[in-house]
């Protein structure tokens, strides 16, 4: 007799298939280790496939169960909005975790306003912060996110987007430093002082070099670090200049972190930030609500 699926098998394929690891969806699912293995062989059974393979020293799911990734995805998040009051509008009787992918340059200032707001208002949701190692619209689409926080090229036309705000790059140093005793920064100190290459894919060249590059000048990158935060914490440790946004740099003057940001003396484009999510939630109670706190904490006073 074969087996039959039911919502705890499915748990099971969704949490193997996020994790590739038998001991890690044990442990994502509060089961021991035999007890999540026995499930597999149960859902190899009702599926009629191997879902994870030896691969090496790991596990590989196989096509067919990439090709069900999703579909279990939705069918899961379609249980736990049963759960939720009859409306579905009532946060404080949700238990679910909320995953938003956002740019590195930005979750200092969005990410504590948005949980602050969160937590007050739904205290058994969590959010879970993505970095945004890809701006792929993927993981909109298959329900592993529910939103999208950054600079992003056109949406396709499943994804909705709204401009959250435009911001401007602007050059960051340590306030105990040369140029942060400074009144300005001029085109000069660009060029003579070291630079500090924030870029998630390793770039060294961005749009200030072609800025630059247009008066016949050039800056020397002697650092390409993954992230902002990074890059901030090397200016405090010397005389070196780091571009980041200007609404990132505000925020950590005023929390009296020890830097100081400069308008740049030259054209750079400016970046709008967006707020994307998928079509299939447009109308969702608990997605709108979300959003709504978005909103919400972009517009809230520093």
């Amino acid at each position: 007799m074969s087996e039959q699926l039911d919502l705890n098998l499915l748990r099971v394929f969704d949490a193997l298939m996020d994790t590739g690891s038998v001991s890690e969806a044990a442990a994502r699912l509060h089961l021991s280790i035999p007890a999540t293995s026995r499930a597999l062989g149960r859902l190899r059974r009702a599926m009629n496939d191997q879902i994870l393979v030896r691969a090496g020293r790991g596990l590989v799911p196989t096509p067919y169960a990439q090709q069900s990734a999703a579909k279990v995805k939705a069918l899961l998040d379609a249980a736990a909005e049963l759960r939720l009051d009859p409306a579905g509008s009532d946060p404080r009787a949700w238990r679910r975790t909320f995953a938003i992918r956002i740019n590195d340059g930005l979750s200092p200032v969005l990410a504590p306003r948005l949980t602050h707001r969160i937590a007050a208002e739904a205290p058994d949701v969590r959010l879970r912060f993505v970095p945004q190692d890809s701006k792929e619209p993927d993981q909109l689409r298959d329900g592993s996110l529910d939103l999208d926080i950054g600079v992003a090229d056109p949406p396709p036309p499943d994804v909705r987007a709204r401009t959250l705000f435009s911001d401007h790059f602007v050059a960051v140093v340590a306030a105990d430093s040369d140029l942060g005793r400074a009144t300005r920064i001029t085109v000069d100190d660009l060029c003579a002082h070291p630079h500090i290459s924030a870029s998630r894919r390793g770039l060294a060249h961005g749009p200030l070099d072609d800025a630059l590059q247009r008066l016949g000048r050039s800056r020397r990158v002697v650092a390409v670090v993954p992230s902002f935060a990074v890059a901030v914490l090397m200016a405090l440790e010397g005389d070196f200049v780091c571009l980041g946004p200007q609404v990132v740099a505000e925020h950590l003057v005023q929390r009296q972190v020890p830097l100081r940001w400069h308008k740049v003396p030259l054209e750079l484009p400016a970046a709008d930030i967006e707020l994307r999510w998928h079509h299939r939630v447009d109308d969702d109670p608990a997605s709108w609500w979300l959003r709504r706190h978005v909103l919400e904490a972009v517009r809230q006073p520093q």
